[in-house]
């Protein structure tokens, strides 16, 4: 699988390989949202990889949607990265913080003022949280104001610029998995009837503002975007897909982003229709059939071959693997990933796996 071993230049990076460590929450953090020194330790081991992509990341209180997750908006988080990113290009490697606002999959219990969420609309995600106490339902999200738009736009630049002062090589803004991003763009979480709902072209305007304000921030060769087209995770639907990843991409393609991110859902058709129509680096997490969970190596290499993906990244393999080149090269064994161990917790399932030698 020589292919994921050739170098690739990506914006502003030049990467040692095509193996991208894709973004995966461990809920480690402790409650200020402050990451430890297990995170140094857990990111330094994965540092073989071409690009790390950091767990997603609030960029502020109001952006937070899980217990025991990091941020980037406060002087003390900043802090608290910067030998995590040390480590890493000690070690050789490259890293990117995600930023990840979680939008209406929030809960007030998760805010020190005790507020709602907020969302493109009042329509709420009928998914749960975990808490140390049990489950709490995702309460009706507060319908987003102009001027809330706005405020969430220069928070995302705010923290990418917080991300650069932490040491970090640059961000990808996440536009997938349900998150605020995405719920602008789904019709089934986006009922506005202004300029930021309605019509594809419309559902796009709060994903380009960000991009646009972050690259403004920090350099546009700087940024990332990740996207899940077709994902249905926390609540949302799309009815227009192919309209709606085309008018995305028409979006940011001027932009000069670094990459664009293309978490695959087992349909290779929507991933050649993006790859036809997006002009810079593409990363793709590869499933080319629904069957096809987690994504493997083998996945990787082909889709590099087919010309569908620039590089390629894997989650739960590296979440195993620490040492995932040198497992790959050697034909394997790879270690198995242990699923109760995924949030939360202490070294275990965390900074324990083996490496080959």
């Amino acid at each position: 699988m020589r292919e994921l071993f050739e170098p690739l230049s990506a914006g502003r990076l030049e990467l040692s390989n095509r193996l991208v460590m894709a973004p995966m929450t461990r809920s480690r953090a402790v409650e200020d949202g402050k990451v430890t020194e297990l995170t140094v330790e857990y990111y330094r081991q994965r540092a073989t990889a071409g690009l790390i992509i950091t767990e997603g990341t609030q960029p502020s209180v109001r952006g937070q949607g899980y217990i025991w997750t990091p941020g980037l908006h406060s002087d003390d988080q900043v802090k608290a990265w910067r030998p995590v990113t040390d480590a890493v290009h000690a070690a050789g490697g490259r890293i990117f913080a995600q930023l990840m606002h979680a939008g209406r999959v929030g809960h007030p219990v998760l805010y020190a003022d005790g507020g709602q969420p907020l969302g493109p609309s009042s329509i709420a995600s009928g998914e749960r949280l975990f808490t140390p106490d049990g489950m709490l339902d995702h309460p009706v999200p507060r319908e987003m104001t102009l001027d809330d738009i706005a405020q969430a736009v220069d928070e995302f630049a705010a923290s990418a610029r917080n991300a650069i002062d932490a040491g970090f090589d640059g961000v990808e803004l996440h536009g997938a998995n349900g998150y605020l991003i995405q719920q602008f763009l789904a019709d089934g979480s986006n009922a506005r009837t202004d300029a930021y709902g309605g019509t594809p072209g419309n559902r796009v305007r709060f994903a380009a503002e960000v991009a646009r304000a972050v690259g403004d921030a920090i350099g546009p060769e700087r940024v990332g975007f990740r996207v899940s087209p077709g994902g249905t995770a926390n609540g949302v639907s799309e009815s227009d897909t192919p309209e709606l990843y085309s008018a995305l991409v028409a979006s940011l393609a001027p932009l000069g982003l670094a990459y664009l991110h293309v978490m695959e859902l087992g349909g290779r058709d929507t991933t050649r229709r993006i790859r036809a129509e997006w002009p810079g680096t593409l990363i793709l997490n590869p499933h080319p059939t629904p069957e096809s969970f987690p994504a493997k190596p083998e996945y990787g290499a082909e889709a590099l071959r087919d010309g569908v993906a620039d590089a390629v990244s894997f989650a739960e393999m590296w979440l195993a693997n620490p040492d995932l080149p040198a497992r790959i090269r050697a034909g394997g064994p790879y270690n198995e990933a242990d699923h109760a161990t995924f949030y939360g917790g202490d070294h275990r399932g965390y900074t324990d796996y083996p490496t080959l030698d």
